[in-house]
């Protein structure tokens, strides 16, 4: 119906999931991980910079993925999936909108949701709480819709 590559979708994903590693936790600052769910402006700015660069990143990667593979990319279906995952990023990095959610769904639909989220000391140890895994349980999932929009129109 949309028509796609079959080798492009997982080439796509690859990309941006490596793209995601290094961009997530090697290329953002302290400041935004500590702050990107502050309330305010503040907090929104620096959410905002992470993001930015994070999608840099990724597009990076998906450049040289289409290059050096020969990848039939439609440059179109790829901004629209970075557009979609960029978003998708910012929302869940803004912190209290991923904690609103598995609060929503501990109560409706996954009992202790909320809980899980909140397991953990985040500010010792914040790769080994509840929220990072929904975080980043999140940020895949949406890389894998990411991969879908970006392999559509190019068979």
């Amino acid at each position: 119906m949309f028509g796609a590559d079959p080798v492009v979708f997982p080439a796509v994903f690859a990309a941006l999931y490596a793209a995601h590693e290094v961009g997530d936790h090697w290329l953002q600052t302290h400041g935004q991980a500590s702050g990107k769910g502050a309330a305010g402006w503040v907090g929104r700015v620096l959410c905002a910079r992470h993001v930015a660069v994070l999608t840099a990143v990724k597009a990076a990667a998906l450049i040289l993925a289409a290059v050096v593979l020969g990848l039939p990319v439609n440059p179109c279906a790829v901004a629209v999936a970075l557009v979609v995952d960029a978003v998708s990023h910012y929302w869940a990095d803004r912190r209290s909108t991923l904690l609103a959610l598995a609060d929503w769904l501990g109560r409706t639909l996954v009992a202790g949701k909320g809980e899980f989220a909140r397991l953990g000391d985040g500010a010792a140890a914040p790769v080994g709480t509840g929220a990072y895994a929904l975080d980043q349980s999140w940020h895949v999932g949406w890389l894998f819709v990411a991969a879908l929009l970006a392999s559509v129109g190019v068979a």
